[in-house]
C-alpha cells in the first residue's frame, strides 16, 4: 500500500519525537555517570586520607584499586554514551530536515550553487541548480563526490538502459528508506572534502612517504623496542642502579629517532589527522551495503569481486583504527611518553605500512561506493516524500506524452497540472497567451520534468511517456558588463549554441521562451519566423511561447508542422483570474491594457 504524503509526514513527526525522547534520556544518563565519577574521585581521596590517618595495610591498597577500576568502566561508560548521544542527535537532524521538506520545502543539505553555469544548455533556465532550484530539492549527499555524481547526471541525459536500471535501484532504496536514513547520519558530521583529502593520500601519496619505514635495521628495532623498555622497567624496579640509567639512555635514542624522521612521519600523518571517527563512520555505512542483498543491477554494480576475503568495511575499520593509535600525538604529553619508551609515532607507522600492503585493491572503490550510494539516495527520498510521483516510460522511439504532469518545484497546494502531447512526428508548438497567465512555468514544467526523467529519477506527473531528448533552452538571456555582451548580443549567442546543437543532435528538444527581446518589434517578428522555420526543416521538436499573435498565423502555413497552444485569462468586473491551463489554439484575450490601467496608463483605440 502506498503511503500518503500526510502518513509519511506523520511518520517523520513520530521518529523526531522519538530522538527526542532518546537525547533527553542519553543526556540524563550521561549526568548520572558524571555525577558516579565526582562520587568515585571522593571516595579515593577519603580511602587515601584513611590511610594516611590509619597506616597503610594491604587491605587498604585493595581498596584503593576499586575506586579507579570503578572510575575506568565509568569513563568507557561516558564515551559509549556520548557517541550514542552524537548518534541520536545526527538522526534527530536527519528527520527533522524531512520535516522541513515536506513543510516548506526547506533543505539543510547544499543547493549546489557552485554548479551553476549560464552557458549550459538548459541548467540556468530550468533552475536545476542553486537556492529553490531542482538539486536544492534533490541533494542529501555530504561527500563531494556524491555531490558531483548528482549534478553530472542533471546536467545531460543518461543512456536508456542506464535510466531503467537506476529506475529500479531508487524504487530498491526506497524499500529501505529507514537505513538510508542511518546511512546519511552517520555521515552528517562529515565535510564534504575530507574523503577526497583521504582517497588522494591512499591513491596518489601514501606509498611514497612510508618507503622510509621500510628500512629493515629500523623496523627491527621498532618492533624490539617495547620488549627492551619493559624488561628494563621490571629489571630497573628489581636491582635498581644502572638498569635505570639504561633506560634512561633507551628513551633519549628514541628521542633522537623519533626527530631524525619527524618530517617524514608528518608527511605520512598529514590527511589523517583526527580522521579515525569520520573513517568508522565510512566503516559503518560501507558495511551496511555489504550485509544487504541487492537485486537491482545498478546496485550490484557499485561492488566488485574482491581480491581478498577481507570486506572493504572491516579494512576500513582497521585503517581507523591505526589512525584513532596515531592521534596520540595529539595530546603532548601523552605523544612524549609512548614515543620516548616505545617510538609510538614509528610504530603507527609500520601497521599503516602493514595495512597499506595488504589491503584489498577495491579500497578506493569502496569509499568511492559511499557516494554513489549517497547520490542514489537523494533520487530514493524524493520518491519517498513525493508517493504520487510516477517513473516514466523510456522509450526507444520519438515520443512524448504527459498526463497531469506538474512543476516539481511548486508546492501541492498551487501547484496545476496540464497535460501535453508531441504529435507522432516533430512539429513546432506556438504558446501564445497573456503576461503571468503560464507560458514561461508551463515550460519549465516541460523542462525539468524531462532532466528528472532522463536522470532516472520519478517525475511530477500522473503518467509520462517519452524518447531521450537532448534539452535546449533559451529563456533567461541577461547582458553581462564584464563580457561587454548586450542583451541582443547574448540573446544571438544563445541561438547559435541551439542552431549548433540541432545540426548535429538530432534528438534535439527545443524550449524558447519570447525570442529576441532585445531587438525592434518587426525584427523579432521575422527572426522568430525564420528561427521556427529552420526547426521545422530540421525537424527539430520545440516550444516556443510568444506574445506575438503573428507568429500563431504560421499553423496555416505549415499545418502539418505548427501547432497553437494558448493560456488566456477570465476577465470579470475588471478583474482578471488566471486558471493557468494549457488550450489548443492561439490565444484572443491578453491583459497589457488592464495591468497599464492599474498603473494610470490607459492605451487610446
Amino acid at each position: 500500500m502506498v503511503k500518503t504524503k500526510e502518513a509519511i509526514l506523520i511518520h517523520y513527526q513520530n521518529q523526531i519525537q522519538a530522538q527526542q525522547n532518546k537525547v533527553e534520556g542519553l543526556v540524563k544518563k550521561l549526568n548520572q555517570v558524571s555525577l558516579s565519577r565526582l562520587g568515585v574521585f571522593i571516595a579515593e581521596i577519603l580511602i587515601i586520607a584513611l590511610i594516611i590517618s590509619q597506616g597503610y595495610h594491604w587491605i587498604m591498597g585493595l581498596l584503593l584499586c576499586i575506586p579507579v577500576l570503578i572510575f575506568m568502566v565509568l569513563v568507557k561508560k561516558q564515551v559509549s554514551l556520548q557517541g550514542e548521544l552524537r548518534y541520536a542527535r545526527k538522526l534527530f537532524w536527519i528527520y527533522q530536515n524531512e520535516e522541513h521538506h515536506l513543510v516548506d520545502r526547506k533543505n539543510g543539505y547544499d543547493d549546489g550553487t557552485q554548479y551553476q553555469d549560464e552557458y549550459h544548455p538548459y541548467a540556468s533556465d530550468l533552475d536545476i541548480f542553486g537556492p529553490l532550484s531542482l538539486y536544492a530539492v534533490l541533494n542529501r549527499c555530504k561527500t563531494t563526490k556524491g555531490m558531483d555524481l548528482l549534478a553530472r547526471h542533471l546536467e545531460g541525459p543518461l543512456e536508456r538502459t542506464v535510466i531503467l536500471e537506476r529506475q529500479g535501484g531508487i524504487e530498491e532504496l526506497n524499500k529501505h528508506i529507514d537505513d538510508t536514513f542511518h546511512f546519511r547520519a552517520q555521515l552528517q558530521d562529515h565535510e564534504s572534502g575530507q574523503l577526497g583529502i583521504i582517497e588522494h593520500k591512499l591513491a596518489h601519496e601514501l606509498e611514497l612517504q612510508l618507503r622510509f619505514i621500510h628500512a629493515k635495521l629500523l623496523r627491527a628495532y621498532v618492533a624490539f623496542v617495547p620488549f627492551l623498555t619493559i624488561g628494563l622497567l621490571i629489571t630497573g624496579s628489581f636491582l635498581g642502579g644502572v638498569w635505570w640509567n639504561l633506560l634512561g639512555l633507551v628513551a633519549v635514542f628514541n628521542a633522537g629517532l623519533t626527530f631524525f624522521n619527524l618530517k617524514a612521519i608528518n608527511q605520512v600523518y598529514y590527511g589523517f589527522s583526527g580522521g579515525a571517527e569520520l573513517l568508522r563512520a565510512f566503516s559503518g555505512t560501507i558495511e551496511w551495503t555489504e550485509r544487504v542483498q541487492w537485486k537491482s543491477k545498478y546496485i550490484r554494480d557499485f561492488f566488485q569481486p574482491e581480491e581478498d576475503s577481507t570486506p572493504v568495511s572491516r579494512q576500513i575499520k582497521q585503517l581507523s583504527s591505526i589512525i584513532q593509535a596515531f592521534d596520540a600525538r595529539l595530546n603532548i604529553i601523552v605523544s612524549s611518553f609512548l614515543n620516548l619508551f616505545f617510538l609510538w609515532d614509528l610504530r603507527c607507522t609500520v601497521r599503516l605500512d602493514k595495512w597499506y600492503t595488504s589491503s584489498s585493491a577495491h579500497i578506493l572503490k569502496g569509499l568511492y561506493r559511499i557516494s554513489q550510494f549517497e547520490e542514489l539516495i537523494s533520487f530514493a527520498t524524493l520518491n519517498y516524500n513525493e508517493p504520487a510521483w510516477v517513473y516514466p516510460q523510456i522509450q526507444e522511439k520519438f515520443d512524448l506524452k504527459a498526463l497531469d504532469l506538474g512543476h516539481p518545484l511548486i508546492e501541492d497546494g498551487k501547484r496545476i497540472v496540464n497535460s501535453y502531447s508531441l504529435h507522432e512526428k516533430p512539429t513546432v508548438d506556438i504558446v501564445t497567451g497573456s503576461n503571468m497567465a503560464g507560458k514561461s512555468t508551463f515550460l519549465r514544467t516541460v523542462g525539468v520534468n524531462m532532466v528528472l526523467a532522463f536522470s532516472g529519477g520519478p517525475v511530477c506527473a500522473q503518467a509520462l511517456s517519452l524518447s531521450i531528448f537532448n534539452v535546449l533552452s533559451y529563456m533567461r538571456i541577461k547582458d553581462s558588463l564584464n563580457d561587454q555582451t548586450s542583451t541582443f548580443k547574448a540573446e544571438l549567442n544563445r541561438l547559435k549554441m541551439i542552431l549548433d546543437s540541432t545540426r548535429v543532435q538530432r534528438n534535439s528538444f527545443v524550449l524558447i521562451d519570447e525570442m529576441l527581446r532585445g531587438t525592434n518589434s518587426r525584427d523579432k517578428y521575422l527572426g522568430s519566423k525564420v528561427f521556427i522555420e529552420k526547426m521545422i526543416e530540421q525537424q527539430t521538436p520545440t516550444l516556443f511561447a510568444t506574445h506575438d499573435l503573428q507568429l500563431s498565423e504560421m499553423e496555416s502555413e505549415y499545418s502539418f508542422s505548427v501547432r497553437n497552444y494558448h493560456f488566456d485569462i477570465q476577465i470579470a468586473d475588471g478583474e482578471m483570474h488566471f486558471d493557468y491551463k494549457l488550450k489548443h489554439g492561439a490565444c484572443k484575450t491578453f491583459n497589457a491594457a488592464i495591468l497599464l490601467k492599474q498603473i494610470g496608463l490607459s492605451l487610446k483605440d
